[in-house]
């Protein structure tokens, strides 16, 4: 099982260079195994050229290493959202261009149209801003505390992604793969959100009803997109 994790994981980091989601080292992905409280993720600064499996850490929930070098500075982000959200399998967090500007405008990402509202029902929110004894104290797992208060009481399908202020997106799924796949679709977004205001500053967000068609169509109880 663990050998399994640990191959997803290592094919969902090398996706985000595939996707153009990282540059240099800057980006992580993880996946979790629930029976055995563990998770594993990049180790922190290895090249995406060149990376094995060997250049991945094996974790515990506590952060406590198992298997594998140093991990990824993002260790606590990830564990903090593993812990908050049980239904989670795997996260990525990437510095992607078009996100990251969001993230660095402090701005969340309106629904402006189905793209977005195949993703999500919600505009991409913004987590809060940490205090000084938050990023003094333990600021990646402040981080995810924070990431956490930004999804609130609405479920992680409902908001697979959030943007750090001045940093860059976290987003994740059921999955490794989901995760990047979810990870993709947000810079999409952000992207398409971002060139709608060139042509049309202050456009008109999607109609309610279209809104609530496309989600629920791909996400919803009565879900009726891709093959059974």
């Amino acid at each position: 099982m663990l050998e399994q994790l640990r191959d997803a994981v290592l094919e969902a980091n090398l996706a985000l260079t595939a996707h153009g989601l990282v540059t240099l080292t800057w980006g992580n992905a993880s996946g979790i195994d629930r029976e055995r409280g563990l998770v594993v993720i990049k180790a922190s600064g290895v090249p995406y050229a060149s990376m094995s499996a060997a250049d991945l850490a094996v974790v515990t929930l506590d952060g406590e290493v198992v298997e594998g070098g140093r991990p990824s500075t993002d260790t606590p982000t990830h564990l903090a959202l593993y812990a908050a959200f049980e239904e989670l399998g795997g996260v990525v967090h990437t510095h992607s261009t078009w996100a990251t500007a969001w993230a660095q405008a402090t701005r969340e990402i309106p629904v402006l149209g189905t793209t977005h509202a195949d993703f999500s029902p919600f505009p991409v929110p913004v987590a809060r801003e940490l205090t000084a004894s938050e990023v003094d104290a333990g600021y990646e797992a402040s981080t995810g505390a924070a990431i956490v208060d930004a999804v609130g009481d609405r479920c992680t399908a409902e908001v697979p992604g959030v943007l750090l202020p001045w940093h860059g997106p976290f987003a994740w799924g059921a999955t490794p793969a989901a995760a990047v796949e979810n990870a993709v679709t947000l810079e999409q977004v952000a992207r398409v959100a971002l060139l709608t205001e060139r042509l049309r500053p202050q456009p008109r967000p999607i109609p309610g009803p279209v809104l609530a068609k496309h989600f629920e169509r791909k996400h919803g109880p009565r879900a009726y997109y891709g093959q059974r």
